[in-house]
């Protein structure tokens, strides 16, 4: 039976019941829509210790665009899909900033 994960309340965070079944687990396929290295750490470690080898980890990531693509497009002179008011530009420039903080 699927769950579904909200991550509104705390029965519904994923990071737990993940940890809970790779620790049963031998491989692993994941499809997300994104993915950020800094979520990784919570699992590499269920991960590390599968000591056979043909146990996989297998994860297909959509597409994302990243917030300096999302600012330039907003910001453009050009006519795009989308013009960005003011408000906008600045939660897109907040997003930038953090991305750069955590590299």
């Amino acid at each position: 039976m699927p769950r579904i994960f909200d991550n509104l309340t705390p029965e519904g965070t994923l990071l737990p019941a993940l940890q809970e079944t790779l620790q049963l687990c031998q491989r692993a396929d994941f499809c997300v829509g994104y993915f950020n290295l800094r979520g990784w750490k919570g699992l590499d470690s269920y991960i590390e210790d599968w000591s056979d080898p043909e146990s996989k980890c297998r994860l297909l990531v959509g597409m994302q665009r990243l917030p300096h693509e999302e600012l330039r497009e907003a910001l453009s002179l050009f006519d795009g899909p989308k013009q960005a008011d003011q408000q906008t530009a600045i939660r897109l420039k907040q997003r930038l900033a953090e991305e750069f903080k955590l590299r």
